[in-house]
């Protein structure tokens, strides 16, 4: 500490030494500007006393010059000098008296000048040979001469000070970087002393924490084994349900195409059974890969205006269809409804989703009561539920008669791979992938249940400022069919995928072209005019969809464009949202959806 002081106290002292050096010079370099100064005065003055003996004897008005600028000067001159030397009583005193012998000394000049102007030259020359303005001018000479000596000897003492700081300065400099040294060797050799006490320390505390240390890993070890088995349970029970449905599934699509073809070898003709059956099989297979894809929030949605009402309205068929004679069906509307922004196919499905449960739920048949409602959810409803912000929703709620769920349950329900039903009856996946749904909209789900009482469920979407859309989703009875002389160019890497869907559309009476990558198919877009629809994949390699078609629109600005992808990515979904200038049929997609989705993207562009 006490070599730490000394340091600080060099360097204090070296700091004010520097400092007085600094004054020194800029003391020195005052000296050097006053003597400047003098001799400039100094020179002025002779100066103007030249150009007045050459007009007087002359008469020339071209020695004036000299004389005119030096009267000019002279007095900015002096009164820079007398600030200078301000501090300087001595030197204060010798520039006052030189500043009266200089202005008389000009008093006279002027005199002279002004008697030969007004033509009396023998007066002027006279005044001149008087010798006064000689005695004047040596009187200004004299002190010249002492203003000179007075700063030279000022000059030189400032220039001994001023070397004798460099001096000092440059012996402190020295001192502290000895002393830095010494500190610095101190320093090293404490802190040396200081670690080995450390690492003996060190090693007595690992010594006796060696138990601990070893029960805590032998703990964590199997934590963590607990963990992984916990895991690998979870896993194993997702993949067995999963693969156990996908078996099933398949062994509907092989055994019932297996028998198709079967029948058909042997020349039957009644086996529309067995594709329906095949059909109904993918069907429930592409249902299952969806519910995956909106639990992993990575299904496109596209939000429009929607008026729950009517949309409920015109699912009370399918409801009626889906849930059977035995639960009776009620609708509980609000008339003037708010308007909410969602995609209408995936609240559909929310809702049947709902419903269905609801059935499961009532074995023996019961009641499903269906609500709409315009809700404010205040401040205090958003801070008991993180993640939910206050303002106006449309609420759509579904309540059944059924068995009821214990809290512990309910609080799982929306969990994904989470059911109560037995092995095989289901993934899990159908609740969690309306709360997945509901989320990426922007709003709330919320959930109710008593056992033996029944379970309400509530969807909350926030309120559109919007009137909603008057088109009803609604499935075409007949396929929309196209003719010869409309032209689709299908762009597909897989070539199973791309042979089907250029089957499907021929069969739909539209004429096709295909190609496996957009280097191809701009090709053919340049030698094929006639092009009327870029029906394209979206995951392709090197080029994907959405470039291929900036590409195409900087040929054909107006070609309709129809995306197909299983896997949306990035390219046309944005925070979960198809982009608003993308139409998309998500795959697998069936004849009729196809139709329906080339018919809609070719109308589209047309209007």
């Amino acid at each position: 500490m006490v070599g730490f002081l000394l340091l600080i106290a060099m360097v204090a002292a070296t700091a004010s030494l520097v400092a007085t050096q600094d004054a020194n010079r800029a003391e020195l370099r005052r000296s050097v500007r006053i003597r400047d100064a003098i001799f400039t005065l100094y020179s002025g003055i002779q100066d103007a006393e030249t150009g007045q003996r050459g007009y007087l004897l002359s008469g020339d008005e071209a020695y004036l010059k000299l004389y005119e600028d030096a009267v000019a000067s002279t007095p900015g001159r002096l009164s820079t000098i007398a600030e200078a030397v301000a501090r300087n009583p001595g030197m204060a005193a010798i520039i006052a008296r030189l500043s009266r012998a200089a202005e008389a000394k000009l008093a006279e000049l002027r005199d002279t000048v002004a008697l030969r102007r007004a033509g009396q030259a023998e007066a002027a020359l006279a005044r001149m040979r008087s010798g006064e303005g000689k005695h004047l001018m040596d009187e200004v000479r004299a002190l010249f001469g002492e203003a000179q000596a007075d700063n030279y000897s000022r000059l030189i003492s400032r220039q001994e000070q001023a070397g004798e700081s460099a001096r000092q300065v440059q012996f402190a400099v020295a001192g502290a970087v000895v002393l830095v040294v010494v500190l610095g060797g101190y320093v090293v050799s404490d802190a040396s002393r200081r670690h080995q006490r450390t690492l003996r320390a060190h090693a007595a505390l690992q010594e006796a924490n060696t138990s601990l240390i070893e029960a805590a890993a032998t703990r964590d070890m199997l934590e963590e084994r607990l963990r992984q088995s916990q895991k690998m349970e979870a896993l194993g029970q997702l993949t067995g349900g999963l693969a156990h449905d996908f078996n099933n599934m398949l062994a509907i699509i092989i055994g019932n195409l297996s028998l198709l073809k079967r029948r058909l070898e042997r020349g039957e003709r009644a086996v529309e059974r067995y594709a329906d059956q095949a059909l109904k099989g993918a069907d429930r297979a592409a249902t299952l890969t969806h519910r995956l894809l909106a639990f992993a929030r990575k299904q496109p949605l596209a939000p429009e205006a929607i008026a729950c009402n009517r949309l409920i309205g015109a699912m009370s068929d399918l409801l009626r269809r889906s849930l059977g004679e035995a639960v009776r069906i009620e609708t509980v509307t609000t008339p003037d409804l708010w308007t909410t922004k969602a995609d209408a196919n995936q609240l559909e499905n929310a809702i049947l989703n709902l419903a269905v449960n609801a059935r499961d739920a009532m074995p023996k048949g019961g009641r499903l009561i269906i609500e709409t409602d315009n809700v404010h959810l205040d401040e205090a409803y958003a801070a008991r539920n993180p993640g939910v912000p206050a303002g106006q929703y449309v609420l759509v709620a579904l309540t059944d008669s059924g068995s009821g769920m214990v809290p512990d349950v309910a609080a799982k329900a929306f969990d994904p791979f989470f059911t109560t039903k037995p092995a095989g009856q289901g993934t899990g996946l159908g609740l969690s992938q309306v709360y997945g749904f509901v989320r990426q909209s922007g709003g709330h789900v919320a959930i109710y249940s008593e056992p033996g009482r029944g379970t309400t469920v509530r969807l909350y979407l926030p309120r559109h400022l919007g009137d909603a859309a008057e088109t009803a989703h609604v499935t075409p009875t007949m396929l929309p069919e196209g003719s010869p002389r409309e032209v689709i160019l299908v762009v597909e890497d897989e070539d199973g995928v791309r042979h089907l869907a250029v089957e499907a559309l021929r069969d739909l009476r539209y004429t096709v072209i295909h190609a496996e990558g957009a280097k191809d198919a701009l090709r053919m877009l340049d030698t094929h005019p006639e092009i009327a629809l870029l029906f394209t994949d979206v995951v392709m390699p090197e080029v994907n969809g959405r470039e291929l078609a900036e590409a195409v629109h900087e040929r054909r600005p107006d070609l309709p464009v129809l995306f197909t992808t299983g896997y949306t990515r990035n390219a046309i979904v944005h925070n979960g949202l198809v982009d608003a200038d993308v139409q998309l049929l998500a795959k697998p997609y069936t004849l009729e959806q196809l139709a329906l989705k080339v018919r809609q993207a070719m109308v589209r562009e047309a209007a």
